[in-house]
């Protein structure tokens, strides 16, 4: 395809676009009118380019990958709640498909980081007012806009804002928290004070209520990112502080004494209490995380070729547990569990190349050190995402699953756009 082509594809794809940065703009506050706009995004550029869609031979691994999903129906424990399932994966298949055509440079990239972090500024006030103020939202706003206010938080004392749950707006946060590390570092970059200063007064707020998720995960992830950001940056100041903090938690919490006691004194038990698990001390056995793995893997190896069929997870748990679970926190050994191996690692084996072929352009990289930043940022937001799935599920948030994707769409689309058109010209349109 030549550039004179790719231009013209890239002009009659502005109206999606547009709907696209809107949906993206409104979905973290406003679920339905956001998924609204995108789905006209997604509608328009399957529109325009459906002949450059369908030839693509990675869309066609997807749509292997969906007729695969569609037969396990077939053969699931409980067929309608197998075909319901399929909601959390062939939509966004479709969208996949679509966004990796319509995002495909990182000026793009920069304009969605912008937003994400803008629509999380009103996301972390209502986080605040849930655990300081005490705000409760109407009955009726789940109603208008697909979500509420849980007063405390949920679970109590962790907040969750308006993602119901604080493991699920931990996940989101992670997600924003790296993409606007990245816009921070550009701004830096090109000393641009006034950015840098709104930029920073929004990161650290993200920082705070990812701290206040009391997610352990998360707060691992977004360590690691700082990590990975010193590295990429050289700041060896900076890797040696993240080192250090990590190295006094951990000790905080797992080490011997007498230094343990030492940095206990040191360290808010806020932090080596929750990894040590002694803010929540006896816990049912169902409820770790290793018995919830282990029965994922058994039910995989009972039924290796088709699995159970999707959403089959939480029932048969109860049935086995007596405690109903919505997921095993794992989405590679729910996969397995549900759809079978063969249809697991395909969907990780399109993954993986998506990330190899972002990682190999990453080292290549001949343009400019500001989009290679920005792109480097959304292949950690999607690494951090994708660690983020070993220890939880966030597909079941329309919200986090709608980015997950985004995220890979756009990384997947610089890909296409960077080996097809090797030049400058591309990455500055």
């Amino acid at each position: 395809m030549n550039a004179r082509i790719m231009l013209k594809l890239l002009a009659n794809t502005q109206i999606a676009w547009k709907y696209a940065q809107i949906g993206l703009l409104m979905l973290p506050l406003i679920p339905s009118l956001g998924g609204i706009a995108i789905f006209l995004a997604l509608a328009s550029t399957w529109w325009q380019q459906y002949f450059v869609i369908i030839h693509r031979s990675l869309n066609q691994a997807i749509a292997l990958l969906a007729v695969m999903l569609s037969i396990t129906v077939v053969f699931a424990a409980n067929r309608l709640d197998a075909f319901l399932g399929l909601f959390n994966f062939l939509p966004f298949l479709v969208a996949f498909a679509a966004f990796s055509t319509l995002i495909q440079t990182p000026a793009q990239l920069r304009r969605i980081s912008w937003l994400l972090l803008i629509s999380s500024i009103p996301v972390v006030v209502l986080g605040f007012g849930q655990l300081f103020l005490g705000w409760v939202s109407p009955q009726q706003w789940i109603e208008i806009l697909g979500w509420a206010i849980a007063p405390g938080g949920n679970p109590p004392g962790r907040m969750a804002s308006i993602f119901m749950y604080a493991n699920t707006l931990a996940g989101y946060l992670v997600i924003v928290f790296i993409l606007g590390l990245g816009l921070w570092l550009e701004a830096y970059r090109k000393g641009k004070r006034k950015s840098l200063v709104f930029l920073s007064i929004v990161i650290l707020g993200n920082l705070a209520a990812l701290i206040l998720t009391n997610s352990r995960n998360a707060w691992a992830l977004a360590l690691v990112a700082c990590f990975a950001y010193a590295i990429y940056q050289r700041w060896r100041w900076v890797i040696a502080l993240v080192v250090a903090i990590a190295s006094s938690i951990l000790w905080a919490a797992f080490g011997a004494n007498p230094l343990r006691d030492l940095l206990r004194n040191i360290v808010p038990a806020f932090f080596w209490a929750r990894l040590t698990d002694q803010l929540y001390p006896d816990r049912p056995v169902a409820l770790l995380r290793t018995t919830q793995w282990r029965f994922a893997w058994h039910l995989a190896t009972q039924r290796p070729w088709t699995g159970w069929g999707l959403r089959s997870f939480s029932t048969l748990y109860e049935a086995k547990m007596h405690l109903w679970l919505g997921h095993p926190h794992n989405l590679f050994l729910m996969l397995a569990a549900e759809v079978g191996i063969p249809a697991t690692l395909f969907f990780c084996s399109i993954v993986g190349w998506i990330v190899g072929s972002a990682i190999a352009l990453l080292i290549t990289w001949q343009y400019s050190s500001a989009d290679k930043l920005i792109f480097f940022s959304y292949l950690l937001a999607f690494c951090a995402c994708t660690l983020f799935n070993t220890v939880d599920v966030t597909l079941f948030d329309l919200r986090l699953n709608t980015l997950g994707w985004i995220l890979l769409a756009a990384i997947c689309g610089v890909v296409y756009r960077a080996t097809s058109k090797p030049s400058v010209e591309f990455l500055s349109k």
